[in-house]
C-alpha cells in the first residue's frame, strides 16, 4: 500500500517546513490529488492519522482537494474531462490526448500554531 509512504512523506514534508517556520504544531495539511494520480484517497485518509502519531502533526485533519483529470486533443484541439489516459476525444475519437491536469499529487497549505 504505497498510500501509507505517501501520508509519511506528507506529514515529512509538512513537519519539516513548519520547524523552518518556527511553528509548534500543525493544525491542518492541504492536498491536490488528482484522479490519475494512482492514489486511493480513502487508503489515505486512512493511513494519515498513523502517519501523524506522536508527530507535531497528531491530530491535524486532512483537507484533500480532488482535482478532475482534462485532456486536450492535438487533432481536433478539444478540451474534455478524461477518464483515464486512454480516453478518445469526444469530438473526434483521436487518441493523441494531452493530459492538462488530473495527475497532481502536492501539498497546497499547512495551517500551524
Amino acid at each position: 500500500m504505497h498510500e501509507m509512504s505517501i501520508a509519511m512523506n506528507v506529514v515529512e514534508i509538512a513537519t519539516s517546513q513548519a520547524l523552518q517556520n518556527e511553528a509548534h504544531r500543525i493544525n491542518s495539511i492541504t492536498i491536490d490529488i488528482g484522479s490519475l494520480a494512482g492514489v486511493m484517497v480513502e487508503s489515505l485518509e486512512f493511513c494519515f492519522a498513523s502517519a501523524c502519531k506522536d508527530t507535531m502533526a497528531e491530530g491535524a485533519e486532512l483537507v484533500i482537494n480532488h482535482i478532475e483529470a482534462r485532456g486536450s486533443c492535438r487533432d481536433c484541439g478539444e478540451a474534455f474531462a478524461a477518464e483515464t489516459y486512454l480516453t478518445a476525444c469526444p469530438a473526434c475519437g483521436g487518441f493523441k490526448i494531452d493530459i492538462l491536469q488530473g495527475q497532481e499529487l502536492k501539498i497546497k497549505t499547512i495551517n500551524v500554531d
